[in-house]
C-alpha cells in the first residue's frame, strides 16, 4: 500500500506538538482539514491511529511507527533544501581547474586551500597543463577553467579570458647564494653560475631565453631543466644555481624563506596570467564562486606586488 509521505509528515507533527490543533498549526493548515485527512487515512489502512476518547490525544502504535517515517522523511526535505541551497549559493558542488605548473603549485595552491578552508563542500579536482592543452580541455568541457599566462591578442573564440595579474619575471636563487648578499649584482657576476631551466616546451623557458638574452647572457649553461617547483626549491637549496620565475612566485614564498629575488630588471613577457573558460558553456555555481575568489584574491596579491616589487626588483 502507497502512503503518501505528506500524511506520514503530518502524523508526526500532530504527535509533536501535542494535538490536533497544534499539529495543523504546525504545518498551517485548518484544524477541520487535518481531522479529515487523518479520517481519511484511518479508513484506508483500516485501523485507528488514535485512541478513540482519550484526552490528550493518544497516538497508536501504527501511528508512532508512521510518524517515525514521518519524520524521516521532514528530515529528509529539509537536508535536500539546505543542499539545494548550497549548491545554487556556490557553497557545495565540484570545480575542475587546471593551469600550468609554476603558477599552480607556486601561487594558486595556497589560494585554493584558503579557498576550501571557507567552502569545505565544494570539491577542487585539480591537474596541469599550457595553453594549448588547456584550451583543447576547456573546448572538449573536461575541465571548467583554466589558469595559465595568455597573450591576450591570442585567445581563441570560443574562450572567455580575464586577466588577473601582469607577467613579471625575475632572476631568482637560493637566499644562501652568494650574489643574494649583494645590494647591486653586475652581468659578469651572473655569468659563471649555472642555471635551472624549466621544461623546453614550457612559457616559462621561452622568457628564462628572453629574460637572459635582456640583460646580454646568450650562451649559458643548464646544470637542471624540467622538475617540479618543489624539485626546483631543493636543487637551488644545495647549489648556486640560478633561474627565471615569475615574481609572484617568489613572493609567495617570502615567508618560507626558500627562494629570493636578485636585484637585475629583466624584460617582462607579454603575456599576463588569466583565467580561462568556455564561452558557451554554462559555468556551474562552485565554479562560479571559485572563480570570483580568484579574482578577489589575486587583485590583493597584484597590490602587494606592486607594493614590495617597486622597493625590491624592479623601479618605474
Amino acid at each position: 500500500m502507497k502512503i503518501d509521505p505528506n500524511h506520514l509528515q503530518m502524523l508526526a507533527a500532530i504527535i509533536d506538538a501535542g494535538g490536533l490543533g497544534e499539529g495543523a498549526l504546525a504545518l498551517n493548515k485548518s484544524q477541520p482539514s487535518v481531522s479529515r485527512s487523518v479520517a481519511m487515512l484511518e479508513q484506508r489502512l483500516g485501523s485507528r491511529l488514535f485512541e478513540k476518547g482519550k484526552r490528550p490525544l493518544r497516538p497508536t502504535e501504527l501511528c508512532k511507527t508512521l510518524a517515525d517515517q514521518g519524520r524521516i522523511i521532514a528530515a529528509a526535505n529539509v537536508a535536500a533544501e539546505t543542499a539545494v541551497a548550497l549548491y545554487s549559493g556556490g557553497k557545495a558542488g565540484t570545480a575542475r581547474v587546471a593551469g600550468t605548473p609554476i603558477f599552480m603549485d607556486g601561487v594558486i595552491a595556497s589560494m585554493m586551500a584558503s579557498f576550501q578552508n571557507a567552502f569545505p563542500d565544494v570539491a577542487i579536482h585539480q591537474s596541469y597543463g599550457y595553453f594549448d592543452e588547456l584550451s583543447e580541455q576547456l573546448a572538449l568541457g573536461s575541465i571548467d577553467l583554466a589558469i595559465c599566462p595568455v597573450r591576450p591578442n591570442e585567445v581563441p573564440a570560443h574562450l572567455n579570458f580575464r586577466p588577473i595579474l601582469r607577467g613579471r619575471n625575475v632572476l631568482a636563487c637560493a637566499p644562501s647564494h652568494p650574489l643574494a648578499r649583494r645590494s647591486a649584482v653586475k652581468l659578469e657576476d651572473i655569468a659563471a653560475y649555472p642555471w635551472i631551466a624549466p621544461p623546453a616546451g614550457s612559457p616559462l623557458y621561452a622568457d628564462l631565453k628572453a629574460a637572459l638574452a635582456s640583460i646580454g647572457i646568450s650562451d649559458f649553461r643548464v646544470s637542471f631543466t624540467g622538475g617540479s617547483l618543489a624539485s626546483i626549491f631543493s636543487v637551488m637549496a644545495g647549489s648556486d644555481s640560478l633561474t627565471v620565475l615569475p615574481y609572484s612566485v617568489v613572493f609567495m614564498q617570502r615567508a618560507a624563506k626558500t627562494i629570493t629575488a636578485l636585484p637585475v630588471r629583466l624584460e617582462h613577457p607579454e603575456r599576463e596570467l588569466g583565467l580561462l573558460w568556455h564561452i558557451d558553456r554554462p559555468m556551474r555555481p562552485a565554479v562560479r564562486r571559485f572563480q570570483r575568489f580568484l579574482e578577489a584574491e589575486f587583485k590583493g596579491l597584484a597590490r602587494r606586488i606592486d607594493e614590495r616589487g617597486r622597493e625590491d626588483v624592479w623601479r618605474r
